[in-house]
């Protein structure tokens, strides 16, 4: 049984935060992958009271992260 599915038979926030999806959020059992399957996709706000930080910082991640993207794909096209 995987460790989503252990909290969300015992309905407790998850504790093992060297898990790769784990986060500090008990309203979704301390677990990305829950808070996904319950909201889909989450507003930059939503994202930023999750991960404890402000919304210009998620914003400035975002943007940082579409930029490598787009070198990325650029540079495999050519």
């Amino acid at each position: 049984m995987k460790c989503k599915e252990k909290c969300l038979l015992k309905n407790k926030a998850c504790k093992q935060t060297s898990c790769k999806h784990w986060l500090d959020y008990k309203q979704d059992l301390n677990c990305s992958l829950i808070t996904v399957e319950r909201h889909g996709p989450l507003t930059l706000r939503e994202v930023a009271e999750r991960l404890h930080i402000s919304y210009v910082r998620v914003k400035q991640i975002q943007d940082k992260a579409i930029v490598k993207i787009f070198k990325k794909i650029s540079r495999e096209n050519f």
